[in-house]
């Protein structure tokens, strides 16, 4: 399993995604799923990639070929927009899966893989995509400017609480940390190293790369604040009618005592 997430903002965009791969449940490895490539002065992008490895791999070697190839019919380098590009993203994806799909029933393997794709083309606005199996794409909203591929459900609260279009890259960052970290506690197939990379708008480069494992000095802070700050606000939390009724002897029992 795999858990990535991007996050667009005014200011511009946050990657973030986990390492560990699976084949089967006694054999994990470790592979970025984070992909960035030599483009040309106007634009920048970068893919994450969740699903079949084999079919991802095969996917970012096509993508470079035709980086690599002048005469290539179309690339990464030739595409007007980032939507071009998804759409790009998408036929390779589909052209690689129905490649093998007769052997991959046959041994009820999934080939499938999913991407997202984000970044920004000359003075056109940065954007992020969510790219399909199907090789079909949906792009993220003002009302929730992120999206995630791979195992989504346990990262996905606190996103919902904070991430707006004004948030700002740092705070988003501190989210997408968090998001994955909660993601690695409720499931085994998410693991470190985290990879963390930075995209300021009309930069038309990365920034701020970070590669994070527990023993991180910063990972490891960033959890303790986290896990103490849940603790506190539990703690908080209003009582209930029958708490504040057995709360007040005891209260008065003490002031009795002083």
């Amino acid at each position: 399993m795999t858990y990535c997430l991007a996050i667009r903002v005014n200011d511009g965009l946050v990657f973030a995604s986990d390492s560990r791969t699976h084949a089967g449940v006694d054999y994990a490895n470790v592979y970025s799923k984070m992909h960035h490539f030599n483009l040309r002065g106007d634009r920048q992008m970068v893919l994450l990639a969740a699903g079949s490895l084999a079919t991802t791999q095969a996917i970012m070697n096509l993508i470079q070929r035709d980086l690599d190839d002048p005469d290539a019919a179309n690339s990464l380098n030739k595409v007007e927009y980032l939507f071009d590009a998804a759409n790009y993203i998408g036929y390779l994806s589909t052209e690689v899966q129905e490649q093998h799909i007769a052997a991959m029933r046959r041994s009820g393997f999934s080939g499938e893989a999913s991407f997202i794709l984000g970044g920004q083309i000359a003075d056109k606005e940065h954007e992020i995509y969510l790219i399909y199996p199907q090789g079909n794409y949906i792009t993220a909203s003002s009302e929730t400017p992120f999206l995630q591929i791979g195992e989504t459900k346990y990262g996905r609260p606190i996103l919902d609480r904070i991430i707006r279009s004004t948030t700002s890259l740092e705070e988003s960052a501190r989210c997408a940390l968090v998001s994955l970290d909660s993601t690695m506690r409720s499931n085994v197939s998410v693991g470190p190293p985290i990879e963390l990379v930075f995209y300021v708008k009309d930069s038309m480069q990365l920034s701020h790369y970070l590669k994070l494992t527990p023993t991180s000095p910063f990972y490891a802070s960033l959890q303790q604040c986290w896990n103490e700050g849940l603790k506190q606000t539990i703690n908080t939390l209003p009582r209930f009618d029958w708490e504040q009724q057995q709360e007040k002897p005891a209260q008065q029992a003490a002031d009795l005592h002083h």
